[in-house]
């Protein structure tokens, strides 16, 4: 489900507990929300595509390359073709999966370019296989958050698994 769906959810009382990007809008006051880490987003490619196409700040540009990411109302995917407009930069095509596996695979093997949390990428980065593209952008996060309805009863399972994601520090958030 993405974030606008888990958060939906939730609100009308189909869901009892979601975690999504906080980055979407309001949760009214039936929630109780908690905050449990700032993700930073990178603009990334695979080496090659990285030389043939180094420069995603230069404003009022085609760049013959597609974008692959996850559908339409991903907050991350939002971010990144806001900046595109603002910057009137046109890509050649959006390629839309569900997978973030199967986006970063094709991503690494020169299929495109793909805007995503550093965290779903970052082993890829750190291996070489990725190379991070700089934007505008580049120091742009998303906040994860923890939800649950206020007058719901809370088991004790949902309630162990708030405590632990509220005791954890991520190391890769920041």
């Amino acid at each position: 489900m993405n974030c606008y769906d888990i958060r939906s959810g939730l609100l009308d009382g189909t869901l009892d507990l979601g975690i999504f990007y906080e980055d979407i809008g309001g949760f009214g006051s039936s929630l109780t929300t908690f905050s449990f880490g700032s993700y930073p987003l990178v603009l990334a490619a695979s080496p090659e595509t990285g030389r043939r196409f180094p420069d995603f700040i230069t404003p009022d540009r085609t760049i013959p390359v597609s974008l692959i990411i996850n559908e339409e109302k991903c907050i991350f995917r939002q971010i990144f073709e806001e900046y595109l407009r603002r910057k009137s930069i046109i890509l050649d095509d959006t390629i839309e999966l569900w997978s973030i596996p199967t986006i970063k695979n094709l991503v690494k093997n020169n299929m495109g370019i793909t805007f995503l949390p550093r965290f779903a990428a970052e082993e890829e980065l750190k291996s070489g296989e990725l190379v991070e593209i700089p934007t505008e952008i580049s120091h742009t996060h998303i906040s994860a958050v923890c939800t649950y309805r206020k007058n719901k009863w809370i088991s004790p399972l949902i309630r162990l698994f708030t405590e632990v994601i509220q005791n954890a520090s991520p190391a890769d958030s920041r």
